[in-house]
């Protein structure tokens, strides 16, 4: 499903090169719940986000489903950002004049939204809980409640891949636990692959696939509990 080569990524600061990834190599299978973890600039959330062709590495290769990301042109990036990925962030990113059903649909509004589109944006919104909510607007909706409008909204187009930045960050425990709930309940029935990343590793599991970047370095593949084997990364330096 994706395979990460070699990937470096360096920004410029004044007259330094700070490097934010350092030859990372790893593997995740189709269809795999893997966490990204690590401590605060550690780089996790720049992998993240070039599995999501919103950057670009520096150096390295990245190969979703065969095609390589680093050999796009900005327009086949354009693509396979709307076709192929879905994105859930901390911070929610709903517009606040939009009811729920219109911001889940907001992938296909350049295009126009088919009846098809819209039953598949209600259902989910449904499968979420917030079947009673469909035209509540963002401010009529509680924190909990908006993070399911905009994991709906990640899954509305179906993606194969879906890129979850800290999803529970502005959350309490409790809503927490439910919006994983929800993820994982969907990931599976919709065999999705589903990256996400936290530094809360109490949502993992001994299934997961744990991903540890430590300095812009990944870590040997690690247990996500003791007594169960490595997930299956190989990291390089």
């Amino acid at each position: 499903m994706i395979d990460v080569v070699d990937v470096w990524k360096s920004y410029k600061s004044g007259t330094r090169t700070l490097d934010a990834l350092r030859g990372v190599t790893c593997h995740i299978e189709k269809g795999r719940f893997a966490f990204i973890v690590g401590p605060s600039g550690s780089g996790k959330s720049t992998l993240l986000y070039l599995l999501g062709a919103v950057d670009r590495p520096s150096r390295g290769r990245i190969v979703v489903e065969g095609r390589d990301l680093t050999a796009m042109s900005e327009a086949e990036q354009n693509d396979y950002r709307r076709e192929t990925v879905g994105f859930i962030f901390q911070s929610f990113n709903l517009i606040s004049n939009l009811s729920a059903v219109e911001n889940v649909l907001i992938p296909f509004l350049p295009r126009g939204v088919t009846a098809e589109q819209r039953e598949r944006a209600v259902d989910l919104l449904k499968r979420v809980g917030l079947g009673d909510r469909l035209d509540h607007r963002p401010y009529q909706l509680s924190g909990g409640e908006q993070q399911r409008v905009a994991i709906a909204r990640a899954l509305v187009k179906r993606p194969v891949l879906v890129l979850a930045d800290e999803p529970t960050g502005e959350l309490d425990s409790k809503t927490g636990d439910e919006i994983y709930r929800i993820l994982r309940d969907l990931q599976e029935s919709m065999e999705t692959t589903l990256v996400v990343v936290t530094h809360d590793r109490r949502f993992i599991t001994p299934h997961d696939l744990v991903l540890d970047i430590q300095d812009g370095l990944l870590a040997d593949a690690e247990p996500a509990a003791p007594g169960f084997g490595p997930g299956g990364l190989h990291a390089e330096d």
